[in-house]
């Protein structure tokens, strides 16, 4: 299991590492986190939802993903409540304090996720164990179902993950394991220090420090990387990346929404080599951007109502007039229609917003939420939605997907307005190729298609390369065939 120190200090991406290295060396991994609070989810094969990082963990490890993977996902709906998934279902919504608290639930949530565990671990070996935040929040021990408890219940052998980058790693490193009851101590095996900059021989007498103080052996520090590109499950970095247009490529500007979802869809577009891609709401970016795209969210009218509010809906609008392509996913297909309506207020308190009229579509919130993996004319996708959107008043249906189970999907004006419900669309070199050919104009005659399927197998080799050269590998593997 690999707990952390703090949030973002690089536990998914080491665990997605140790998945390929296992699987590299032979051996049957699979991923496994108890409890997720995110908003980038994924759908499983059958049609369930997970959180992204273990679906990213799991095609680290070259097996399907499963809820059973991840059991208990948490949506953040607003500060203080979130959608509970429970084994890829949603169940309702839950105030975090109600959450939190004992006994107000009539759902055992930790015999569901220990069962979930159980039924993982009779078929895969080894199971690779992510926690979630601080492995030392004291305050939430009694309630706490995805870190030490966890592993008590799992057996299994526990590393902290450090980061360096940030600060402070002698202190968060030994208060968090000075922290834990005796009882759980004993679990944790070693530490990783993450995120290293600079000449690592700078570090050794820290390393040496950091294993008399906690008694615990430091199994590896791993440098900093920059060149490996891993699908992040947090959006804390999407603010930071460049606005900056660039000649010679194709500009792309993804609406930075409030309640953003499923960022993951763009990152093949931002590998692709024809292809500036960059996040923003600012209004001179939007209309200077060859195309828009309006992403996924977890509230669709509220997200809707602030565009209107910081004038990006008017930015979008007159960038489509002016000759910039805007393609809607998910919640930004819903937003692009003539209204959004919410008559049972699934959502919240707005029943209705007039969209961005854009489409010719009419989108109704429901209560069903619809999650299923999809094929369609050019590839696969997943869709994870609450609603559904029909053709406004006497509009004709022009569907931009024709799927493999005879639906279809979305709707398209032309080749520069479209919407779909279809998650992972942009994975497929077929549709990018689509998206991008009214720009052929600006781009090189070098340029050719990207495959991002080949381009993620290389960068979780290239990650487990870069973990393998920096973590004792030999003393991990000693680690879990002990008898201790």
């Amino acid at each position: 299991m690999m707990v952390g120190t703090g949030s973002d200090v690089g536990k998914s991406v080491v665990a997605a590492a140790f998945c390929r290295i296992f699987k590299q060396d032979g051996y049957n991994p699979a991923p496994f986190k108890a409890q997720n609070m995110a908003l980038n989810s994924f759908a499983t094969p059958e049609g369930l939802e997970i959180g992204r990082a273990q679906a990213v963990q799991a095609e680290a490890a070259g097996i399907p993903c499963h809820t059973d993977m991840n059991p208990l996902l948490l949506k953040p709906q607003s500060d203080h409540t979130s959608q509970v998934v429970l084994h890829g279902k949603p169940i309702g919504n839950k105030n975090a304090y109600d959450y939190w608290r004992r006994g107000t639930s009539d759902i055992d949530f930790r015999a569901e996720v220990n069962a979930a565990f159980d039924r993982l671990a009779v078929r895969y070996n080894p199971i690779v164990m992510e926690g979630a935040g601080s492995v030392s929040e004291i305050n939430l021990r009694d309630t706490d179902l995805v870190n030490l408890p966890m592993a008590r219940h799992a057996h299994a052998d526990v590393i902290l993950v450090g980061d360096i980058d940030r600060g402070g790693v002698f202190a968060s490193v030994y208060g968090s394991i000075a922290l834990q009851t005796p009882e759980d101590r004993r679990f944790i095996k070693g530490i990783i220090i993450n995120k290293f900059r600079g000449d690592m021989r700078l570090f050794d007498d820290g390393r040496r420090m950091l294993e008399d103080i906690c008694g615990v052996p430091v199994l590896g520090v791993i440098p900093y990387f920059k060149d490996i590109y891993i699908e992040e499950e947090d959006s804390v970095a999407l603010a930071r990346k460049s606005m900056q247009l660039q000649q010679g490529k194709v500009n792309v500007a993804v609406v930075m929404l409030r309640h953003l979802s499923n960022y993951t869809d763009f990152d093949a577009l931002e590998r692709d080599p024809r292809v500036h891609l960059f996040y923003t709401n600012n209004t001179e970016d939007i209309k200077n951007a060859d195309i828009i795209i309006l992403p996924g969210t977890k509230s669709t009218l509220h997200d809707l109502y602030e565009l209107r509010r910081n004038g990006c809906a008017q930015a979008i609008m007159r960038a489509h007039r002016e000759g910039a392509s805007v393609l809607g996913i998910c919640g930004g297909y819903q937003m692009m229609g003539i209204e959004v309506l919410d008559p049972n207020h699934i959502e919240g308190d707005i029943e209705r917003l007039p969209g961005l009229g854009l489409l010719p579509t009419s989108t109704t919130i429901t209560e069903e939420k619809r999650t299923r993996q999809v094929n369609c004319q050019y590839g696969q996708g997943y869709e994870i939605h609450q609603g559904e959107t029909v053709p406004y008043g006497d509009a004709k249906p022009s569907p931009l997907l024709h799927l493999g189970d005879g639906r279809d999907d979305g709707y398209v004006v032309d080749g520069k307005c479209m919407g779909t419900y279809v998650h992972g669309i942009l994975d497929n070199a077929p549709f990018v190729d689509f998206l991008l050919q009214p720009f052929d104009d600006k781009l090189s005659k070098a340029s050719s298609s990207f495959n991002y399927q080949e381009f993620k197998e290389r960068q979780y080799d290239r990650l487990a390369a870069h973990v393998r050269q920096y973590v004792d590998m030999e003393q991990i593997y000693k680690i879990l065939t002990s008898d201790d």
